[in-house]
């Protein structure tokens, strides 16, 4: 039987959301059972920060594996430190509290694709000599930390005119106004429409949002839509012109966008399009940012290494002071990364 049982690493929430962002404290517990005294060479644990894709192809009968991935942050602490195993742990319950400072990064928003994820966890690690070591991971959840930049507040307009063919006669023209271009999960979006039907026939204005994720790995680049969601409105008749008002309100558990990541981009927009029976529906597309909806915590007291005793050592890699960033202009959106929006 193992003598060490149980081992389980464990954070507390800051905020009822339970989600961190940079800057943020994280304090929790390595906690696990000792079944008889024995020796540990070693107790660490490890907060990490990273991106990470992978998908394969087929070239006939060659299958080729994509991945790539871009690291934040690595800051491992070591809790019980003995190269000699002369550390004796009792029998019974054992808990150890540690306490790390997310760094102070642009840190892109917790994620999880089909073909990548952006993750932050916690690892906890106890070593004994001529046994395996015992392993626990914890994940916990990060929002991008920013703001709405101004350019995003002005409202968006765009106009479309369509002319029949075949089955129809006549001309359609779509003139479309948001009033501007970040939101939160839940908020409502305002769209303003005139429809000028000079076609033979009815037309009917629609409404999607949708999702955009791309995947990147070493010039290579996989792309999924999906719908979030669609709404139709009141048929316009024939030789008509009229204004239509609509809320479009974005669900409450929709994802913020992604914007500062290399390796993984999640983008949204908003298309206005007018149902033509017999004919290519016009259509007008509008780039949405979503933000991230955090309850900003209580200032927290911050923990030194004393916690952890004589032995503790904090090591960190890849990390980086770098200022919060917001996102970018509107205008910038389309040159990141030679996206383009369709």
């Amino acid at each position: 039987m193992p003598h060490v049982k149980d081992f389980s690493v464990e954070y507390n929430p800051i905020n009822k959301d339970d989600v961190f962002t940079s800057g943020d404290y994280i304090a929790g517990r390595i906690t696990f059972q000792v079944t008889k005294d024995c020796k540990i060479e070693s107790l660490w644990i490890k907060m990490k920060g990273k991106a990470k894709v992978k998908w394969t192809e087929h070239y006939g009968k060659a299958i080729v594996v994509h991945h790539d991935q871009e690291k934040y942050f690595s800051i491992k602490t070591f809790i019980i430190q003995d190269g000699q195993g002369n550390n004796v742990v009792t029998r019974g319950r054992h808990m150890y509290p540690f306490t790390f400072q997310i760094p102070r990064q642009n840190l892109p928003s917790s994620f999880k694709g089909s073909w990548g994820k952006i993750k932050y966890t916690l690892e906890g690690t106890l070593s004994r000599s001529m046994r395996m070591d015992s392993k626990a991971k914890s994940r916990f959840t990060v929002a991008h930390k920013g703001s709405c930049d101004p350019a995003l507040m002005v409202p968006q307009r765009s106009i479309v005119d369509k002319k029949m063919h075949l089955f129809s006669s006549g001309s359609v023209s779509l003139e479309v106004t948001i009033d501007k271009s970040c939101f939160f999960p839940g908020e409502g979006i305002k769209v303003a429409a005139y429809i000028h039907n000079s076609s033979s026939g009815e037309v009917r204005p629609k409404y999607c949002l949708y999702k955009k994720c791309s995947y990147f790995a070493k010039g290579k680049r996989r792309v999924e839509t999906k719908n979030i969601l669609k709404e139709v409105g009141e048929c316009i008749p024939p030789s008509t012109g009229h204004s239509v008002v609509r809320m479009v309100t974005i669900p409450p558990t929709t994802c913020a966008s992604i914007l500062n990541c290399n390796v993984i981009k999640a983008e949204y927009r908003l298309k206005v399009y007018l149902d033509v029976k017999y004919a290519f529906d016009p259509e007008i597309k509008f780039p949405v940012v979503i933000l991230p909806v955090m309850q900003r915590p209580e200032e927290q007291p911050f923990s030194t290494n004393s916690e952890f005793g004589a032995n503790s050592k904090t090591v960190a890699a890849n990390f980086k002071q770098e200022p919060t960033a917001s996102p970018p202009p509107y205008g910038l959106y389309q040159s990141m990364a030679g996206f383009n929006f369709s």
